[in-house]
């Protein structure tokens, strides 16, 4: 007992259990990455990984997805307030994907592992994944247009996937039967139980060398260790209230109707409020954002602000509130639609981000363009076969004191990749003809705006439902200190015939065989005034072609 007492505050045996923890946590990540079928996840590594406290609290998270691993903790909550701790045996997981009982946004479905020791009920570990297709009225059950949830996919509230581990196959069987490409739904869901048991494994492994009651003094030792470090970072900033506003092009429906998002962030002593007064309200397409995604921005934006060095655990959003009007664009009501969620979400953060730039002027970034363009392609194979696949390409990031902005790179809360165009050509009749820096996106300044990217497809072969959801078409990332705005996003459809037809950000649409695509995603913004910039570094900039000469 007193050798518990004495693990309980030695702060080396601490520091040697969150590391082991947060390895723990990139190893399920890594088990999702190589065991998953579909490219998004494989390729594009939209999956992620947690290990969490059995009050709900984030324990350790892998190196991965800002927001799906914040947006984690209301699924992990709303699993422990369904069913009773109590009752949990080894074996069981849970699955979840609602967005109305806690989840985000229908493809995105989470599973929850209980992990016990000596019978006792010690942490849970959880693996989301976005899955290529969830059903709905589009591939890759992203529409643009839907009015309400239930044209996105299939919902699966907070139920036991497996019980003692014996997967429930009554429930597999309805799900798969919902789905476009049930083999590889099914393979994802493989993929997430590995990562799960992975996490249970390694605890298990851990609380060989630590009792019980030890390991959870050190889990809440480390929980509350990375509150006071927040606290401490916020209590350098000034006190005060600062506001930002930005805006998305539209909601998918009402394609000539802004949406606005509007921040102001209070910082009291060592906390921080962030009120979302004078934010649009809920809107008929499906860029409603659920409060678990507003807290998700919110907590990657005040870490980021403050010191990101600071190990990230539930301590961490202790200090955060938020005010959430009803029926806002970031609290809507059921049956309101949210599968394109994620774009609202990279505006809260990238708002959240520059109000908290007022505070530190010198640790302001410009605003990045923080466009993830997801674009979705379903059709046939030349054998008949059936494929769903979607592509995430970035944009470029806002430039800050010192440095650059960075060349089409995800922000704001995403860190997923693009399609390698091999990947893509191997795996689906599609061939891609350009993959290119857009030179002259990134905003004018003493430092540049990140450059956007240029990429052109082609259909090879049948008729294919198109999803295309862009944003800064019409509102592009600012500069800051007289750092000029970067270059919006432009898309459009070339027909086999030479007709061509400008998307409005947003459109789902039938391509047939020898249709382009040609995408062009914003750049980031400049940070001080552009006749500050070096000789040495325009000539670089020419050089490199990041700029044509007449633009220098």
């Amino acid at each position: 007992m007193d050798q518990d007492v004495e693990y309980q505050t030695d702060p080396i045996t601490s520091e040697v259990v969150r590391n082991k923890l947060e390895g723990i946590a990139n190893e399920m990540q890594s088990t999702l990455f190589r065991s998953s079928y579909s490219p998004i996840v494989k390729e594009g590594l939209d999956a992620s990984a947690s290990l969490f406290t059995i009050e709900g609290e984030t324990l350790a998270q892998a190196i991965a997805l800002p927001f799906h691993l914040a947006t984690l903790i209301p699924m992990v909550r709303k699993v422990i307030e369904e069913f009773n701790l109590n009752q949990m045996i080894d074996g069981d997981i849970y699955i979840m994907n609602d967005p109305y009982h806690g989840g985000t946004h229908l493809p995105d479905i989470a599973l929850i592992m209980p992990i016990f020791s000596g019978g006792e009920l010690i942490a849970f570990s959880a693996a989301m994944t976005h899955h290529q297709d969830v059903g709905g009225m589009s591939p890759g059950s992203v529409p643009t247009n839907a009015t309400e949830i239930f044209q996105e996919g299939i919902r699966i509230p907070p139920l036991k996937y497996s019980s003692g581990g014996i997967v429930n196959e009554t429930l597999l069987k309805l799900l798969k039967l919902n789905v476009r490409l049930p083999d590889s739904f099914e393979g994802d869901l493989n993929a997430q139980l590995a990562a799960c048991e992975i996490g249970r494994r390694r605890i298990s492994d851990l609380e060989s060398r630590y009792s019980v009651k030890v390991l959870k003094n050190i889990f809440s030792d480390l929980l509350n260790r990375s509150e006071l470090m927040t606290r401490r970072a916020i209590r350098e900033l000034p006190d005060g209230k600062h506001s930002y506003f930005d805006f998305l092009d539209n909601d998918g429906i009402d394609l000539d109707t802004p949406i606005k998002i509007e921040v102001s962030v209070l910082v009291e002593d060592d906390s921080v409020h962030i009120d979302f007064q004078g934010t649009s309200g809920q809107v008929r397409g499906p860029f409603n954002l659920m409060p678990s995604g507003a807290y998700a921005a919110a907590y990657f934006a005040v870490h980021a602000m403050t010191d990101p060095d600071i190990p990230t655990n539930g301590g961490c959003f202790r200090p955060i509130t938020l005010s959430l009007p009803p029926k806002s664009i970031i609290n809507p009501e059921e049956p309101a639609p949210v599968n394109a969620r994620t774009s609202t979400m990279k505006r809260v953060a990238g708002c959240i981000t520059s109000a908290l730039g007022q505070f530190v002027p010198d640790r302001a970034p410009a605003d990045s363009a923080g466009e993830m363009l997801l674009l979705a392609f379903g059709g046939e194979r030349v054998d008949g076969s059936r494929y769903v696949v979607g592509e995430l390409i970035a944009s470029g990031s806002g430039a800050s004191e010192g440095m650059d902005g960075v060349d089409v790179i995800e922000t704001d809360g995403t860190n997923c990749m693009n399609l390698p165009v091999e990947a893509l050509e191997m795996d689906v009749p599609i061939r891609v003809h350009k993959t290119e820096l857009r030179t002259g996106s990134g905003g004018a300044g003493k430092f540049r705006g990140g450059l956007g990217l240029v990429r052109e497809y082609e259909i090879l072969h049948g008729d294919v439902v198109f999803t295309h959801r862009g944003e800064r078409h019409n509102y592009p990332a600012h500069g800051v200190l007289g750092g000029q705005s970067g270059a919006k996003a432009y898309s459009k459809i070339r027909r086999g015939n030479g007709a061509e037809e400008v998307i409005k950000s947003k459109v789902v649409d039938t391509l047939s065989q020898g249709d382009r695509i040609i995408v062009t995603t914003a750049g980031g913004g400049g940070y001080g005034a552009p006749e500050l910039r070096l000789d040495s570094s325009i000539r670089n900039d020419i050089a490199d072609r990041k700029i044509i000469e007449s633009e220098k």
